[in-house]
């Protein structure tokens, strides 16, 4: 009997002048990067969250903590590879993923294909199974005004 299961995760960063800037595994150039422990990715961290989540395997910061010296400045992709080889521990893998990006800049619109790329290669997937969108808020709140960005994941992850 093959089991489905769906999970969600949520991440957000402050962002400030000077520090690199990593969005679905690749370098952005911009004015502004990540206050983070890692790289910051917050796409990647939501994707880690929800593929945990599903399996039902507590948390990023419960595998990943961020007060390691082991995970700091970390490249994301690494958590992202370790996260899916953790629920294959318990024999699920990844069907797809649909994710959204909020930050009102930079416009991510011309990268997204080369993150969905990054990602399934990654996770071993196709590029048609990572789904991901970017939005502003409208100039609302803190995506809005740009002193940070936040990324939501859905995933469904299988064991045959």
């Amino acid at each position: 009997m093959m089991d489905i299961r769906v999970g969600y995760g949520y991440d957000v960063h402050r962002l400030e002048a000077g520090l690199e800037l990593w969005i679905g595994g690749i370098k952005i150039d911009w004015e502004k990067g990540w206050v983070a422990h890692s790289d910051g990715d917050v796409l990647i961290h939501a994707i880690c969250d929800a593929l945990l989540g599903a399996a039902n395997m507590r948390d990023i910061g419960y595998h990943f903590p961020d007060n390691s010296s082991e995970f700091e400045k970390i490249d994301s992709k690494i958590l992202l590879k370790r996260t899916v080889d953790i629920i294959a521990t318990k024999g699920y893998r990844v069907s797809n993923i649909d994710s959204t990006i909020a930050m009102q800049r930079p416009k991510l619109k011309d990268r997204i294909p080369e993150m969905q790329e990054t990602l399934a290669k990654v996770i071993g997937i196709d590029a048609d199974r990572v789904s991901i969108k970017a939005t502003t808020t409208e100039k609302l709140s803190f995506e809005g005004d740009g002193t940070g960005a936040s990324a939501y994941a859905t995933v469904l992850i299988i064991k045959d």
